[in-house]
């Protein structure tokens, strides 16, 4: 009976297993915003800048800012699923992340590198993305259609310099009038998940 007890004290003194971590892969225009926002979601273990839709030896922002490579420039966002569903991802992303309404262009960035794009990394993730797209449309909730394409691709991270970049320069021009806006929509609009 003793043994049984310590076993019982000890099962309820261990943790409980976490969940595996889970990756979404989106792009949105210039990766520095759509990173720094979900940097600020709580639930996101890591963002980072990268491209997508296009092949390795291309990966590089010299030839993805030829416009000939095929990428995007997109985020791959590490979250932990108890924390942070990828619905709520997908909230964010539509919501103040980008606007997808925008074709091959975000803002002040044009061409096809900029483009509205989800890269599933699962059949569940691709079903979930198709879906909110189609809500989206039916809802009316903007005015124009939504243009964000679902597509397959590897993600290769971007060059050192532009990781973290609007933590790393808060007062660069480009993140001043382009994506602090942006986390503070987040902030706004999703104070629950919201973290400083």
């Amino acid at each position: 009976m003793k043994r049984l007890i310590a076993l019982l004290v000890l099962a309820a003194a261990a943790p409980a297993s976490a969940a595996p971590l889970q990756t979404a892969v989106l792009a949105g225009g210039c990766f520095w915003g759509v990173e720094a926002v979900f940097e600020h979601v709580r639930g996101v273990k890591s963002a980072v800048s990268g491209y997508a839709g296009g092949s390795a030896e291309d990966a590089t922002y010299a030839k993805v800012s030829s416009e000939r490579t095929r990428h995007a420039e997109a985020v791959k966002i590490v979250f932990d699923p108890a924390l942070v569903s990828y619905d709520q991802l997908l909230q964010v992303y539509f919501r103040v992340a980008h606007d997808p309404t925008e074709l091959n262009r975000q803002g002040p960035d044009v061409g096809p590198s900029y483009r509205s794009a989800i890269f599933p990394q699962s059949a569940a993730q691709k079903q979930a993305a198709v879906a909110w797209i189609a809500k989206l449309d039916k809802s009316g909730a903007y005015k124009r259609p939504v243009v964000t394409r679902i597509e397959t691709g590897t993600f290769y991270p971007a060059e050192a310099y532009h990781q973290d970049f609007m933590r790393r320069n808060p007062l660069h021009p480009y993140i001043v009038v382009n994506d602090r806006p942006k986390v503070a929509a987040l902030k706004k609009a999703f104070p629950a998940l919201y973290r400083a």
